[in-house]
């Protein structure tokens, strides 16, 4: 897990999501995610080739082709692929690149740490939007 990042701050300022990886399928796990995400009022924008839309939303086939800035690029990829998906994000101009459970590397964390890019490893953006949302709800610091 990933200490050093204030992931709060990182849920509270950011708004555009790229989502890489995202399936048109809503059983997949991304699919809800997003899905969740978009309702609660973040941009999500797809990265697939696979369609041409999902949830709503054009798609883009790289991130190099999102025409607007992106604050946070959300990896639902076999972590085979994220280190070229880790340079991608620093390209464009990412903050946070956010890989979600399971999806741990040190050679992503230091390669977007030298590009001063915030990385999320191992960690599921829904579930911490909800712990975040549970303790502003229950009255905590906000």
């Amino acid at each position: 897990m990933e200490a050093l990042v204030d992931i709060e701050s990182i849920i509270r300022s950011y708004r555009t999501i790229a989502v890489v990886g995202l399936s048109s399928g809503p059983g997949s796990p991304g699919h809800g995610i997003a899905n969740f995400l978009k309702t609660v009022g973040f941009t999500i924008v797809p990265v697939s080739h696979h369609t041409d839309e999902i949830l709503g939303e054009k798609t883009y086939s790289a991130l190099k082709d999102i025409p607007f800035p992106v604050d946070i690029v959300q990896v639902f990829q076999p972590a085979g692929h994220i280190l070229q998906t880790a340079r991608d994000a620093i390209d464009i101009g990412a903050k946070v690149l956010w890989l979600q459970e399971g999806i741990v590397s040190s050679e992503v964390k230091e390669i977007c740490a030298d590009a001063g890019m915030d990385v999320v490893m191992d960690r599921c953006l829904l579930k911490e939007y909800r712990r975040l949302l549970g303790r502003l709800m229950a009255g905590g610091a906000g």
